[in-house]
């Protein structure tokens, strides 16, 4: 069922017998090893000897560290490897997502907002680049989901749009330009498709509502495009799909309903036979809910397997799960030829970059490789060049505000809108050593409008008022809350612009006083205002009044320069056209 002379293996004879001699040696334990991913909990060298001399896995992933750690853990999982091992990371934004220290070049609906290819093209060089150098060789990357629903924020950002063609040109130069680096394998994710469930698969159940037809003129144009090019594996997501799966059986149940990570149905009927996928298939992480909630973890590991992915992500507790799934072998749950199936995809594929036939030491490389890599300087022009090609005028009703100048609206203030704090969020800049002297989007903004000429200053809202209060051990007095309200001849006698500054990542923004205070922009008809969001490009919903909005996807220094020059140039400054419905598709977005 496995064709190795074909794409994405390609494989010589040698190559081949290669492949089937090693799986005809291997014990029962070194294949069930083959099939799992783990994430590394660890970096000695007792912990990562005993994940491949015990459970002989197939594949690694490790958590965020320093490129030379990363190197150095991985020179030691290949060494007590005796089949060399796949190694993971999630370059979906540039080599920021292979360690820390790499090069962030974007996220994917920045590059969206361009149009242009060769920007994604240019991130799969750079990941595939800083891969390498760090002893990586597997990119769980690019995302191909499709942005459907504007509540969907776990794709988000991470899509390269609404579009099925754009978001099947955008994953094929990523993979490109990946390819360009020797041995670096491409994983696209997540099939069959995100994007129009407004909920997380990592903590409940996630929907492709698409039936067979409309599937395959969008997510299936998508992967079809990967796959015709040559794409070497597919993260299979917890997603079900209800009407496709009522096409096949119209008496199915909603209970019998699988996630495609359990579903042959689509795994195999649809991704192998109708696609022609010939690579390889590994599931999402299994920890999440949009897999273990639909039945028992010890029938869920085998199923995965039987149901097409011939690779597991992640054990919960390395014991319990390799000894599920080497008695769901040995007992025929999984057939011999499933398993020769699988091994045979993921010793395919190994060999198909040449990785058999290379040492430890050759699969690593040096730690000047990695320096040249991490420092390129070339890799760190590309996210200027995004920033300032992505400013996006999404909503502009008030002509003539833009450009701003100084000789007309000198005096600005900045409301820096917020949302929710997140404390994972929060608890990861702590343990990465960031935030204490790290500059808001707020003030990276008034500092570059005052060096512009402008009198620019930030708002503090009456809730702010009052925690400073407290932080000066004085006590509160809750009538500034109550008084936040004041004329508005005074209002509007004391500034010339408002800048709403959009910084709201899930969710909505937080307004600390729903009655006249600053936050909400209540005075669009009082005053120029520019709303800009530097976070969720459809935060526009929450504020819908505002009549001049501009995406600007982040706030990295890149992009802020580019925002502020575009902000005095004025509209044709603004060059990226909206890869999504960043008006939500909502009446009142409009007005």
């Amino acid at each position: 069922m496995v064709n190795l002379k074909a794409k994405p293996y390609n494989l010589s004879d040698a190559d081949i017998a290669w492949v089937k001699r090693t799986i005809a040696d291997m014990s029962a334990e070194e294949k069930v090893g083959q099939l799992f991913w783990q994430l590394t909990a660890g970096v000695s060298e007792e912990y990562l000897r005993e994940l491949m001399e015990k459970y002989h896995l197939g594949g690694c992933r490790y958590n965020a560290m320093p490129g030379q750690m990363v190197l150095n853990q991985n020179r030691i999982l290949q060494k007590y490897a005796k089949i060399p091992v796949f190694i993971a990371c999630n370059p979906e934004q540039g080599g920021n997502g292979v360690c820390p220290d790499g090069t962030f070049v974007s996220s994917q609906i920045k590059i969206g907002a361009t149009g242009k290819t060769e920007y994604a093209q240019a991130m799969g060089r750079v990941s595939g680049a800083q891969i390498k150098a760090t002893g990586c060789n597997m990119a769980f990357a690019p995302v191909v989901d499709i942005t459907y629903n504007p509540e969907c924020e776990e794709v988000l950002s991470r899509a390269y749009g609404n579009d099925p063609a754009l978001v099947a040109s955008m994953g094929k130069a990523y993979m490109d330009g990946l390819r360009e680096t020797e041995g670096v394998y491409c994983c696209a994710k997540h099939f069959p498709g995100n994007g129009q469930d407004y909920r997380d698969a990592h903590v409940s159940n996630n929907v492709n509502y698409f039936d067979h037809d409309k599937w395959m003129a969008t997510y299936g144009h998508v992967y079809k495009t990967l796959i015709d090019g040559g794409l070497d594996a597919i993260m299979g997501g917890h997603i079900l799909m209800p009407e496709y799966m009522k096409e096949i059986n119209p008496d199915i149940t909603a209970d019998t309903i699988m996630p495609a990570t359990l579903c042959k149905e689509i795994m195999t009927d649809l991704l192998r036979n109708e696609l022609g996928f010939n690579g390889m298939v590994v599931t999402d992480a299994s920890h999440m809910v949009g897999m273990t909630n639909r039945m028992k973890r010890a029938d869920m590991l085998p199923a995965a397997i039987n149901a097409g992915c011939d690779m597991f992500l992640f054990f919960n507790d390395p014991e319990e799960d390799y000894g599920i799934m080497l008695d769901a072998y040995k007992n025929g749950v999984i057939s011999e030829e499933r398993m020769v199936e699988a091994l045979t995809r993921i010793l395919g594929l190994k060999a198909a970059k040449g990785m058999h036939n290379k040492s430890a030491e050759e699969l690593c490389g040096t730690d000047e490789e990695l320096v040249s890599a991490l420092q390129n300087p070339d890799f760190k022009s590309i996210a200027p060049a995004i920033s300032g090609d992505c400013l996006t005028l999404v909503k502009y009703k008030d002509e003539g505000v833009l450009p701003l100048d100084p000789a007309k609206t000198k005096r600005v203030m900045i409301v820096h809108i917020k949302g929710a704090p997140n404390p994972l969020m929060a608890l990861a800049a702590m343990a990465m050593g960031g935030g204490a002297n790290k500059q808001t989007p707020a003030e990276k903004l008034r500092d570059r409008l005052i060096a512009k000429g402008f009198d620019a200053h930030i708002y503090v809202s009456p809730i702010e008022k009052i925690q400073q209060m407290i932080a000066k051990g004085e006590k509160p007095s809750l009538n500034v809350y109550f008084a936040g309200k004041h004329a508005i001849a005074d209002f509007v006698a004391e500034n010339d612009l408002v800048i709403s500054l959009l910084d709201v990542a899930n969710g909505h923004p937080s307004f600390g006083l729903s009655k006249g205070g600053g936050e909400i922009p209540w005075y669009v008809h009082e005053l120029p205002v520019v709303g800009i969001s530097v976070n969720k490009p459809t935060v526009l919903a929450d504020v819908p009044m505002l009549r001049t909005f501009i995406n600007a996807y982040d706030s990295n220094d890149d992009t802020m320069d580019a925002l502020v020059e575009a902000l005095v140039t004025g509209p044709e400054a603004f060059k990226g056209k909206d890869p999504i419905d960043s008006f939500c598709g909502m009446f009142d977005t409009h007005m």
